[in-house]
Order: C-alpha cells, then sequence, then structure tokens
C-alpha cells in the first residue's frame, strides 16, 4: 500500500513539473527564444569581430616590417608612406608604433617641427598606450631643449619625472640638461643627483647624468676661482746691468 502512494505521489509531482513548465513555457516562451537568439548573435559577431582584428592586426603587422624593410634598404619615401597608412588606419598599437617611426625620420631628416607635430599627435591620443604616449611627450622635451626656456620643458616634464614614472630616468636628465643650458645650476644639480640616488636608472643614463655633474661642477669653481694675476714683465738691464728704468 505504501509503495502504491509513494508512485502515485511522484506521478502527481511530475505532472504538477509537467503543467508548470507548460504555463512558464506558454507565458515566456516567446522571450526565451528570443533571448536564446540574442545569444548566439551576440556570440556569431563577437567571433566574427575577432576574427576581423586579428586579420587586420596581421595585415598591419605585416606592412609595418615591410616598412621597416625599406628604410633599411634607404627607400624612405615608399616607407613613409606605408608608415603614414598604418599611421592613419592602422589597429591602434601599429597606428602608434607608425608614429614614432615618421617622427624619427623627420628627425632625421632635421625636420624638428614636423617630428613634435608627430610625437604630439601621439601624446594626444586617446587609444595610444600611456607608455608610448609619455615617451612621446619625452621626445617633445628633447627637441624643445635650446629652442624654448627652460621652464617650459620643465613644466612637461614634471609629472613624468615623479617616482612611480617609468620614464622618471629619461625626465630628470632632460631637466637637468635644460637647466644645465639655461645656466641654472641648482635646478641642473638636483633631477641630476636623484638619478644617481636611485638604483634602478638606466646605466647610459647614470653615465651621461655624472658627465652632466661634472660640468656642473666646473662652472662652480669657475664662479668662485679668483682670477689669476697677470705676470708683469722686469724692464730690460742696459749694458751697465742695471735696470733702464732707474737710470
Amino acid at each position: 500500500m505504501a509503495n502504491n502512494e509513494d508512485t502515485l505521489m511522484r506521478e502527481v509531482e511530475e505532472e504538477l513539473r509537467r503543467e508548470r513548465l507548460e504555463q512558464l513555457w506558454k507565458q515566456y516562451g516567446t522571450y526565451l527564444l528570443l533571448a536564446a537568439v540574442i545569444l548566439v548573435i551576440a556570440v556569431g559577431g563577437y567571433q566574427f569581430n575577432k576574427s576581423r582584428q586579428q586579420a587586420a592586426a596581421n595585415t598591419a603587422g605585416a606592412a609595418f616590417a615591410n616598412a621597416v624593410y625599406l628604410v633599411g634598404e634607404k627607400k624612405l619615401d615608399e616607407a613613409r608612406k606605408v608608415f603614414e597608412g598604418l599611421a592613419e588606419n592602422g589597429p591602434f598599437g601599429y597606428a602608434a608604433l607608425a608614429r614614432l617611426k615618421l617622427a624619427g625620420l623627420d628627425v632625421e631628416a632635421g625636420d624638428k617641427a614636423k617630428a613634435i607635430s608627430q610625437y604630439e599627435a601621439l601624446a594626444r591620443s586617446s587609444n595610444a598606450d600611456d607608455l608610448l604616449k609619455s615617451f612621446a611627450r619625452i621626445q617633445i622635451a628633447s627637441l624643445k631643449i635650446g629652442e624654448v626656456d627652460f621652464t617650459e620643458v620643465e613644466n612637461r616634464l614634471n609629472d613624468l619625472a615623479g617616482e612611480s614614472n617609468p620614464w622618471r630616468a629619461n625626465a630628470r636628465e632632460l631637466i637637468g640638461l635644460a637647466a644645465l643650458k639655461a645656466g641654472k645650476l641648482d635646478a641642473a644639480r638636483k633631477p641630476l643627483e636623484q638619478i644617481l640616488a636611485d638604483p634602478t636608472s638606466p646605466s647610459d643614463v647614470r653615465e651621461r647624468a655624472q658627465m652632466l655633474m661634472a660640468e656642473i661642477i666646473s662652472a662652480e669653481l669657475a664662479k668662485v676661482s679668483p682670477a689669476p694675476v697677470p705676470k708683469t714683465e722686469a724692464a730690460p738691464a742696459d749694458k751697465s746691468g742695471e735696470p733702464a728704468a732707474q737710470k
């Protein structure tokens, strides 16, 4: 008897579940189908977009490598056209690298204004990597040293010279160089001392900082050293052996 009751209860529960599912389907079946279709479309669209991005990256990578090869072959006009195309229409990463290459070509050609324009475009880009944007700002400052006053160079580099910035050694070096060129020895000494005190400073930057410090020390010594007293020549003696002035 107990077995029959258990069987009956199971059948009733299964029937209730079936009826509930049917009711849910009647109420929400259309929405569930729509959600399933949207999910399939979204997954398909994501995969398609990912495939397109990968194809674009592969194409841009091949074009960039070819342009670098053209530079090595001294075919600069052809290389420039490829870099310009990538800078305008390439994926974000290759667009930034192409701008760096264009700026480098302009620097080698002696066109500082055009190089600065390329670096500024990269520094303003909302899509470029922050590290590359900071590098572009470093290059702008380096090209402006000697053409603008020290304060402008310092203002461009102050935030890059902070302790947590990966470009701090380069920024400090440029601040020190600009200050030295402006004759501001105290302002030049501080960032250079920071470089020498920082164990993470690159070795080449450290060596240049030591050279600049040597220039500062020489300039400071020249300021405090007394001027040498000019030597006076003795008056020539006459035949009697006495100086001519005493006769």
